[in-house]
This record gives C-alpha cells, structure tokens and sequence, in this order.
C-alpha cells in the first residue's frame, strides 16, 4: 500500500520519485531509464502529464515488466486513468478556483475509480509560480500561488488537510524556470501531519538537498532525467545522503 508508506516517511526518511511523461517517453527509452531506476532505488514512478494522448495502460504495463518499483498515476485529465498502475493521486488542485479541478472530473472518474482496485490516495495538489507559465497552469485555467506567499501556501495545506485530504503536492510545474522555494516547504512540512511531495523545476543535485532540508518527503523529477541515465543516477544520491 503506497499511503502507508508515505505516512511512514514523514519526519524519518526521504523518498525518490521519477515521474514519467508517456507523451515524452518511447518504449526504449522507458527500458533503458528502468535499468537506472532499479540499480539505484527509485521508491516510486508517478505515471501523467497535462495531456497525454499515447496509451497510458501500455505505458504502465510496460514499466511493470520490467520493475517491481510501485507505480502511482498523477492524472492530469480522466483520459489519463488506468487500473494497470498501483495506486493513483486522487488530485483535487486547491490552489485554484476551478471547479473542474476541485470535483468536476472527480465525479467523472468516481465510476471506474470505485471499479478499478486502484489505491485511492486524496491529494491536496498546490501549484505554485515557478517564475514562468507552465502547461498545468495553461490547461487548468487557473493562477498559481506566488512563490512569495508562504502564508497563502499554508493556510491552503492546512485547508487540505481540515477537509481530509491525505498527502499535499507543491508542483511549480513541469519546465517551470525555479522549484517550489525552501521557505514555503518549511511551514507547510511543520504545521501539517501530512505527507509532503515536492515537484516542479527540480534541474540540479541542489534542488532536491534544499527541498529534502526544508522538509520534503518526496521528491519528483521528471523532464531533466528524461533524455540522460546519468542525470537520474546523479540526482537520487541526495535521497541516500539524508537517508544514512
């Protein structure tokens, strides 16, 4: 079960995520980044993106031949939904004003979700300006939270949390120019009992040693590993730093 696991992080460990695209991921490629994944430790693989359009059950079928490494779906859209995966982010994004994002494809997806035997993990999932527009924040219609504004940032988690969601995600975005900043990590990883996972403008070794500090849980990466083994061989050893 992946909630268990992540509540068994929270203050004790850090954990590594890798985060793929199927619309920006081949088959060859996908094996050939496993082999990494494996060697190395990834504790999870989020599988989404703002619009997929390729098979997402093959996409998942695929990773799951090849590793035994949990996969969790971070579903941008209820076309993005598979019961091949482990688990999935139930994200309702409320740093925005949407109703779509809120509860509108919740609805829609709520009849095979219940169907699926999919882990359901409800997910407060915040976006915050990552200091250019990204393509959530485009597709979503809605504004992110300023990245000078940790006090809307925690008094949105702390919301998340009184409506009993289960784990909160600060994503500045794919391809966003900065990651989510340490002083909005900070508050939002003390005052909360939650799970914290961490995602957006994740580039170098640096970002992810700041977030784990400010009080991160997880840590997602996605695009800068997506064309280089080497880059996700590189960035997980931050995770085994805090973890020894």
């Amino acid at each position: 079960m992946i909630l268990p696991y992540l509540n068994s992080l929270k203050g004790k460990k850090k954990a590594f995520a890798w985060l793929i695209d199927p619309d920006k991921s081949n088959d060859d490629h996908i094996k050939s980044q496993l082999t990494v994944a494996d060697d190395y430790g990834v504790d999870l693989i989020f599988v989404g993106g703002s619009l997929t359009f390729k098979q997402v059950d093959h996409v998942i079928m695929q990773i799951k031949s090849l590793t035994r490494i949990p996969v969790v779906l971070f579903p941008g859209s209820p076309l993005q939904l598979s019961s091949e995966a482990d688990a999935v982010l139930l994200l309702s994004l409320i740093s925005g004003r949407n109703a779509e994002y809120l509860i509108g494809n919740h609805v829609i997806a709520a009849p095979f979700l219940k169907e699926s035997g999919l882990e359901i993990i409800p997910t407060g999932y915040m976006l915050i300006h990552g200091g250019q527009q990204t393509s959530v924040s485009y597709m979503s219609n809605t504004q992110p939270i300023p990245s000078d504004k940790p006090d809307i940032a925690l008094a949105t988690a702390m919301a998340g949390e009184m409506l009993g969601l289960k784990t909160i995600y600060l994503d500045a975005g794919s391809g966003a120019l900065n990651p989510v900043p340490m002083n909005m990590i900070t508050p939002i990883a003390s005052e909360i009992d939650l799970p914290v996972i961490i995602g957006g403008g994740i580039r170098a070794s640096a970002d992810i040693r700041n977030a784990y500090t400010a009080g991160a849980d997880v840590v997602v990466v996605g695009n800068v590993v997506e064309n280089s083994q080497t880059r996700l061989a590189e960035l997980i050893v931050e995770r085994d730093r805090f973890n020894t």
